[in-house]
């Protein structure tokens, strides 16, 4: 289990109005990034377990992935809605859903749309690791679907870019990242926000690159440092020097430097709604008990 875990702790985590600014960024460059169009084929792959088949999909977010094509084949009958959590300023190119040639967009519903507990599979790639209140996205997802209905998704995890973060330690550049959540952590939330048995399993990424430069040309592409412990002035180019030099030390004997990207996958029936709670006391007004011990017979049990 990690150490984030309490709602305290997991609202520092990240700061959310650099994390929505991420996301309004990632929004306005098209096409989407290569790596969330790779994980959304891989949780493809992974609809196999489930047996029924969805009539209807939520994409949450339906800004970013996955690759429609995949996802459109492995559920052939079912509707499709985005979830449009921010919209990028006018002329910034198609979306990535323009792509689904010879087939309708998705329709589009803001969030506060979306919960109307009709979904019967609701979809998010590499969404929850750039929340600053997991829980509270958790709970809206479980309130977007029908009773019958399941969630898969797909976030980073804590192990991700270890080479990055232990160059910023050695360098006393504060954090590299917004740590992820653990995914034992994000399978207790999801059984707190009303999900079923939700299964987790994570893999390694290994990403290799020709150069300094082309890798944080990546990063910049995938995202962006929302750690709050940053530093929140603007890097000079003497602490570029000092990155490109510092990630040059890290490279093979090729000259090649490597990443590692923890990716974390889970799934999850919502669980019924709870009935009533029933009170394990039994109480009894004074005046009643009083008149029942009057009707009891001599020696009485």
């Amino acid at each position: 289990m990690s150490d984030v875990s309490s709602s305290a702790e997991l609202s520092h985590r990240l700061d959310p109005a650099a994390a929505q600014r991420v996301r309004q960024r990632l929004l306005a460059a098209q096409p989407a990034p290569w790596l969330h169009e790779e994980i959304g084929r891989r949780m493809v792959e992974r609809l196999a377990v489930i047996r029924q088949t969805p009539a209807s999909v939520l994409l949450w977010p339906g800004d970013d992935g996955p690759l429609a094509p995949e996802l459109r084949a492995a559920c052939p009958a079912a509707t499709f809605q985005r979830v449009v959590e921010h919209r990028p300023p006018a002329g910034d190119g198609r979306p990535w859903w323009s792509r689904w040639r010879g087939e309708a967009p998705p329709r589009e519903l803001a969030p506060e749309a979306a919960l109307a507990g009709q979904t019967a599979l609701l979809w998010s790639v590499m969404r929850l690791h750039g929340e600053a209140d997991p829980r509270a996205l958790l709970a809206a997802w479980r309130r977007a679907l029908a009773p019958d209905g399941f969630v898969m998704y797909a976030t980073l995890g804590p192990g991700s870019l270890p080479q990055l973060r232990t160059l910023y330690a050695r360098q006393g550049w504060g954090p590299a990242l917004a740590l992820p959540v653990d995914m034992h952590d994000l399978g207790d939330m999801m059984v707190e926000a009303g999900f079923a048995d939700p299964v987790m399993d994570q893999e390694q990424l290994h990403l290799t690159y020709s150069s300094p430069e082309a890798l944080l040309e990546e990063l910049r592409g995938l995202g962006a440092n929302t750690a709050p412990g940053r530093f929140s002035g603007l890097r000079t180019p003497r602490w570029r020097a000092e990155l490109l030099a510092g990630l040059h030390r890290l490279a093979d004997a090729q000259g090649r430097l490597h990443l590692t990207l923890e990716v974390v996958y889970g799934h999850a029936f919502r669980a019924p709604d709870k009935g009533p709670a029933v009170s394990a006391d039994t109480r009894i007004a004074l005046d009643d008990m009083k008149s029942m011990l009057r009707r009891r017979p001599p020696g009485g049990a």
